[in-house]
């Protein structure tokens, strides 16, 4: 499978944990100097933006992000719905956790940043785990009403996205999902599909968010390839 190659700013930002707009802005304005004087360019991490929308696969996230983290050279940051909030707690996610009151609280006046486009900026890929049946039709239909539909609205396409559906299976068996999760892939965004298991609810069928381990290893995939692609 292959991933187009993520645009980088003319200038980087330092590595490290994702802090808040202000330390985000810097690597995203241009500015001209002498090559001569440039100071020398270091790797920075791979940046990882995961979306959290509001399905009960909602409770893995402090895995999944703790997962990512083990990955070398892998920096994330997390863009949360208001409904996902219900399934964990902020203090179990160890990286920046950005929702709709800070796109709001962060901008006053025209100077200021607008962070849905920052963070579409700011990452290298987008990881949308779970991504549940509310959000997958406002993808479908282009609806940008909250801070990570935004983000998804303004993504480069040039740059991957993948995307775990979760949902009950009777939801995942509507014809309707079968169509906008191939307009999603017609977007260009890769699907990590779902799997059949005894759900939260009791039913049993397709509809599960992939394992944790399988998306990381996607995520892996996409690193290996970019890694590859960088020094050819």
């Amino acid at each position: 499978m292959r991933y187009s190659k993520p645009c980088q700013s003319p200038l980087e930002a330092s590595p490290g944990s994702l802090p808040g707009v202000e330390a985000i802005r810097p690597h995203m304005e241009s500015s001209v100097s002498c090559p001569a004087a440039a100071a020398p360019v270091t790797e920075r991490p791979f940046r990882v933006l995961v979306g959290v929308t509001g399905s009960v696969a909602a409770l893995k996230l402090p895995l999944l992000v703790s997962r990512l983290l083990d990955i070398p050279g892998l920096e994330v940051a997390v863009v949360t719905t208001e409904r996902a909030k219900h399934f964990y707690s902020p203090q179990d996610i160890p990286v920046t956790l950005y929702s709709d009151a800070d796109e709001w609280e962060m901008w006053k006046c025209r100077s200021d940043p607008v962070l849905h486009i920052d963070l579409r900026r700011w990452a290298d890929l987008m990881l949308v785990a779970p991504l549940d049946a509310n959000t997958l039709g406002k993808v479908a239909s282009g609806v940008c009403d909250n801070l990570l539909t935004c983000v998804i609205r303004a993504w480069d396409c040039r740059k991957p996205l993948l995307f775990c559906p979760a949902m009950n299976t009777a939801m995942w068996k509507h014809p309707i999902t079968a169509q906008q999760v191939g307009l999603l892939k017609a977007f260009g965004y890769v699907e990590i599909p779902c799997v059949a298991k005894k759900l939260v609810c009791g039913d049993e069928g397709l509809g599960a968010m992939a394992e944790v381990g399988t998306i990381v290893d996607k995520v892996k995939e996409v690193l290996f390839w970019h890694g590859g692609s960088q020094q050819s």
